[in-house]
């Protein structure tokens, strides 16, 4: 399966070392590790930080041959900070290249021949890749997957943007922190002050699945694992304990992980262990991308 991930690529500056990141990079690269070709379509600058991201991303064996190069503007950088729980805060440059996705025939053809992929709305900030990541998907044929992958970091998004995107979408996917502000955004309803935190997930993702007509809704509980809602069917998944080095990335690898099995025609409740197990796996090794050890071995033999 050709699996993209779209939008952008950058280095997370953590307190103690430099590593690749983004999104899309994240989930090309567990998608990879699956078995599936985890494509990234992105833009760099042509400075050191974009020559070491492509080089970075070849040894991750991605094909990076989609990512763009940019004479003008800087790669991205974000300056991460963990806190003791292992919870990242994020502070992003602006702007770099990846706010200046060009729509080219390569792109095009990479559209028409995509199995999967998946956008966020951080790389949609800039009217510049917004509108080159609309004619992205729409240039998908019919049977391809297109997820949207929330991300909210900082004041980069809209209710514009967050609309637009899930009405593109087959798949959403959010944690349990972006849902209350995607329905305050979505003018829904808040839920009943009688009921649980779980029983209102399940609600207010039952009401984005009927209101986008969405295939699939996802909403991640951290450590407490995650919520699917397809069609009439529902499954909750307790997640898994692991000791946390940090979070960065391992809700990419979940999405991968969903993705994955959904391409694949697993039941929503394999989908859910699948997603879980990996981004458990992320979540316990520093950075997004870590090398895949016997840990992964494991537990992809523990998932089939």
């Amino acid at each position: 399966m050709k699996v993209v991930g779209l939008g952008e690529v950058l280095w997370d500056i953590l307190p103690e070392r430099t590593c690749l990141g983004g999104a899309p990079a994240n989930f090309a690269y567990i998608a990879t590790l699956l078995g599936d070709q985890g494509i990234v379509a992105s833009r760099v600058g042509e400075d050191s930080r974009g020559v070491e991201a492509l080089g970075r991303m070849a040894e991750l064996r991605l094909d990076i041959s989609y990512v763009q190069r940019d004479r003008e503007h800087p790669t991205g950088t974000v300056k991460v900070e963990i806190d003791d729980k292992g919870q990242a805060r994020f502070e992003i440059a602006h702007p770099v290249a990846w706010d200046f996705l060009d729509w080219t025939p390569e792109w095009q053809r990479l559209a028409e021949k995509a199995d999967a992929v998946c956008f966020g709305s951080l790389a949609q900030r800039s009217e510049a890749s917004r509108a080159t990541i609309r004619r992205f998907l729409g240039a998908t044929p019919a049977r391809a997957v297109k997820v949207f992958d929330v991300n909210l970091r900082q004041s980069y998004y809209s209710q514009e943007i967050l609309a637009e995107s899930m009405k593109a979408a087959d798949i959403v996917k959010l944690n349990d922190e972006e849902l209350p502000k995607i329905m305050s955004l979505s003018g829904f309803p808040r839920g009943s002050p009688h009921s649980s935190a779980e029983k209102d997930e399940r609600a207010s993702a039952e009401r984005l699945r009927d209101a986008f007509e969405l295939k699939l809704v996802c909403v991640t509980r951290g450590g407490r694992g995650s919520l699917l809602v397809r069609g009439r069917e529902v499954s909750e998944h307790p997640g898994f304990r692991v000791k946390v080095a940090d979070t960065v990335g391992s809700g990419d690898a979940f999405t991968a992980g969903l993705v994955h099995e959904y391409l694949h025609g697993a039941p929503l409740e394999k989908m859910n262990e699948v997603a879980n197990r990996v981004g458990a796996w992320v979540a316990s090794e520093v950075g997004a991308t870590p090398a895949p050890r016997r840990a992964l071995e494991r537990v992809l033999a523990e998932i089939g």
